[in-house]
């Protein structure tokens, strides 16, 4: 560390020996510095402050049924795009700027320097929208003038993005409804054709393919064993009208028969019978009425008993009397009977065959039903997806339309100008003080860094231990020749130059540094002298 001092103080040392140049790099740059500096034109700055208020009243209204944005993001979105060419080319045209470029660099010079110098950002804090917009110009008017153009830029760009937008979006959503709509046709064509074409094995309003086999199943069995049921019943029909009883059957044999044959007077008799019954409850066997049924009803047994006897008669007598027995009722009855059986069979038959058709086809396309079914579900899938994104964006569509017309109606973001663009009267620049400053320190950093490195280059001796580091040789003492050489004269003279030099810059800065804060109080008096 005490090393490093040394070191340090050895360096401080060598520049003060070589301080000349300190004088000489001020005397050369301050001077000329602080004359440029001071003819700089004034630059003055206009600004202007407006406030966008993004709580529209009709954004509670409708929440959940127009497309929310975000107003905080678009205002971002703006302030970033003002400054891009199109804006800044609009600015030139409201400002007559363009006219003053005369040739396509200095134009693009032109809207370089205002991407540079218009200036805009936000004051306010986070929840505060009030943003500042400033430029600076050599003449007032003309700051004022880009300041407003830019507020207007600003203000109208925020505004027509929401209608831009809107407009963009309709277009978009119905140029794709159309796109679904020729797809949703399309989807709908197919899946019509494939049923059509596999109607006879796709689910309908009695189930799957399978359940519809079961049915058809079931079916020709109930067919089947109602055709059985007719066949035996017609089987009997022509037993008893092929039946021809001999003559020694016995009376069993005829009371048997005789009760099997249907006669005219069967109807009438049931009919005597429960009326017999009826009036047995009322009355007793001696009444009237019961004594006339009864009559009644043994003359019909009586005649029936005759016309059946007739019929076996008529039976018996073999090939030779089939036609007197033809003109028989009971033999007609059972042959309508036939006949009805034998439709009723044929019919049945009909059925069966067109049942055991059907289950033949249905068997047959067992083993293209999971193709059918696995096609048949792409194409729903394929449909349903369709259907859905345009049902979606039919109601997309409704949104944007609705978010327009509020849109339309009143604007999410309203501006408010709190100060408004003013020419200023006083310069905001250049900041000739500041300048003034860093010049002259800049021209002492000149002076230093050239005399540490002369020192470097020639150096001087300043003390024992330099003599003792150098030459490797121990130092026991010190003799002093500056008095006797003269020397230390030319140290006072060299030190009061720099000294008088420094004080003269000093005054000069100052002079200069009024100049800048005032210069007509300081011009005054010597416009008078003159």
């Amino acid at each position: 560390m005490q090393e490093i001092i040394e070191q340090i103080v050895d360096y401080l040392k060598g520049i003060w020996l070589k301080r000349r140049f300190i004088i000489i790099s001020t005397w050369l740059i301050c001077p000329f510095a602080w004359v440029f500096i001071s003819q700089l034109d004034n630059v003055y700055e206009s600004e202007a402050r407006v406030y966008a208020d993004t709580q529209s009243i009709l954004g509670p209204l409708l929440k959940g049924l127009t497309v929310n944005t975000d107003p905080e993001v678009q205002i971002r979105l703006m302030i970033k795009t003002l400054l891009s060419r199109p804006n800044l080319e609009r600015i030139t045209r409201m400002t007559d700027l363009d006219v003053q470029a005369n040739t396509p660099a200095a134009y693009e010079e032109l809207i370089d320097d205002l991407k540079t110098n218009i200036i805009i950002k936000k004051t306010g804090g986070r929840r505060e929208n009030i943003f500042t917009i400033t430029y600076q110009d050599k003449d007032p008017e003309m700051a004022k003038s880009v300041v407003n153009s830019a507020l207007t830029v600003f203000i109208e760009n925020t505004l027509g993005e929401n209608r831009s937008d809107s407009n963009t979006a309709q277009k978009f959503l119905t140029t794709q409804i159309k796109d679904y709509e020729n797809r949703l046709l399309a989807a709908e064509s197919r899946l019509t054709d494939f049923k059509q074409k596999y109607s006879g094995v796709l689910p309908d309003q009695y189930g799957g393919f399978y359940q519809k086999l079961n049915i058809v199943k079931e079916q020709l069995k109930i067919t089947e064993l109602n055709l059985l049921e007719q066949e035996t019943q017609l089987k009997s029909a022509k037993s008893q009208l092929n039946s021809s009883p001999s003559s020694n059957d016995n009376a069993q044999n005829n009371i048997m028969n005789s009760n099997s044959i249907q006669t005219t007077y069967d109807d009438r008799i049931s009919e005597l019978e429960a009326n017999l019954d009826s009036l047995q409850l009322r009355y007793t066997e001696m009444h009237p009425d019961v004594k006339e049924v009864k009559r009644r009803l043994e003359h019909l047994n009586a005649q029936r008993t005759k016309e059946i006897d007739e019929y076996l008669n008529a039976t018996n007598n073999g090939d030779n009397n089939k036609l007197a027995t033809s003109q028989n009722p009971v033999i007609q009855q059972l042959q309508i009977q036939v006949n009805q059986l034998e439709n009723a069979v044929a019919s049945t038959n009909v059925r069966a065959k067109d049942y055991r058709q059907q289950v033949k086809e249905l068997e047959s396309k067992i083993h293209i039903l999971p193709e059918i079914e696995a096609e048949l579900t792409s194409l729903n899938r394929g449909y349903e997806i369709t259907k859905d994104k345009y049902e979606e964006l039919l109601n997309r569509q409704e949104t944007a339309q609705l978010a327009q017309q509020a849109d339309e109606t009143t604007n999410p973001i309203q501006f408010r100008v709190i100060d408004p663009p003013r020419a200023p009267t006083e310069p905001a620049g250049p900041k000739r003080i500041l300048f003034l400053l860093g010049s002259t320190i800049f021209a002492f950093g000149v002076g230093v860094g050239l005399s540490l490195l002369f020192s470097q280059i020639n150096p001087v001796v300043t003390s024992s231990s330099q003599v003792s580091k150098l030459t490797g040789i121990p130092v026991f003492g010190i003799v002093s020749a500056t008095e006797n050489l003269g020397l230390q004269r030319w140290h006072k003279r060299k030190t009061l130059i720099f000294i008088i030099s420094n004080s003269v810059l000093l005054i000069v800065l100052a002079f200069f540094i009024l100049y800048a804060i005032a210069p007509n109080a300081l011009l005054a008096p010597i416009r008078g002298i003159l």
